[in-house]
């Protein structure tokens, strides 16, 4: 066994250990926490593979960006642990047997007998001319551009559907009326100038002149 197929197996464990965890802890905080080192180990497998630019964007787009605005969401969130986890007993079994059939799909679909060595052999090592950013750019946006068309509208169409399932209205919220702003004029809607006569110092009040000597 070589060194390099060595870090391959280090990174890969420590990947699924790390996976295992984010999945298993009762603090939210330590699981987006392993859900960092899961990242992390994921982009060495990428470096490993030749895809420094998938490596180096997985750690500073997910663990740099992404992890942090979790974390953040997380540690303000009030979350009863005890109601999140009532019925964790209860769908167990159910759970149980939903990841034993999602586990049989992914081995028969990514198994050797789809993407082994006779279907799928070994490439040969890029040289160091070889610009993985522009190969990589050319396969999505020329090769699989309407997939990726399709996948950007259907991320589109969750944002907004998170946004309505956790959008409440209430009476006492202040919010701006866009509306209402495009619909001002200047005068009276936005400004108003009030005129007042100057006094010297012998017309101000006796508490006023005080203030203004201190």
């Amino acid at each position: 066994m070589g060194f390099e197929k060595f870090l391959f197996y280090c990174f890969a464990a420590m990947t699924v250990a790390a996976a295992a965890m984010v999945i298993s802890r009762r603090n939210p905080v330590h699981a987006v926490l392993w859900m960092v080192v899961a990242f992390v180990s994921s982009a060495a497998l990428w470096i490993l593979l030749e895809a420094e630019f998938l490596g180096i964007v997985l750690v500073l787009v997910y663990v740099g960006a992404v992890m942090v605005l979790f974390l953040f969401v997380v540690m303000m969130l009030d979350i009863d642990i005890a109601t999140l986890r009532a019925g964790f007993i209860r769908y167990l079994p159910v759970g149980a047997l939903v990841a034993a059939v999602m586990l049989i799909e992914i081995v028969l679909v990514v198994g050797p007998a789809h993407f082994g060595l006779a279907q799928f052999p070994a490439p040969a090592p890029a040289g160091v001319a070889v610009n993985n950013t522009h190969d990589l750019g050319m396969s999505l946006y020329k090769d699989y551009v309407y997939p990726v068309e399709l996948a950007s509208v259907i991320l589109l169409v969750a944002i907004v559907a998170a946004i309505r399932l956790t959008l409440r209205w209430r009476p006492d919220s202040k919010y701006i009326d866009s509306a209402r702003q495009v619909r001002v004029k200047k005068g009276p809607d936005r400004l108003r100038i009030v005129k007042m006569a100057s006094v010297g110092p012998a017309e101000m009040p006796a508490a006023s002149l005080a203030e203004t000597k201190e």
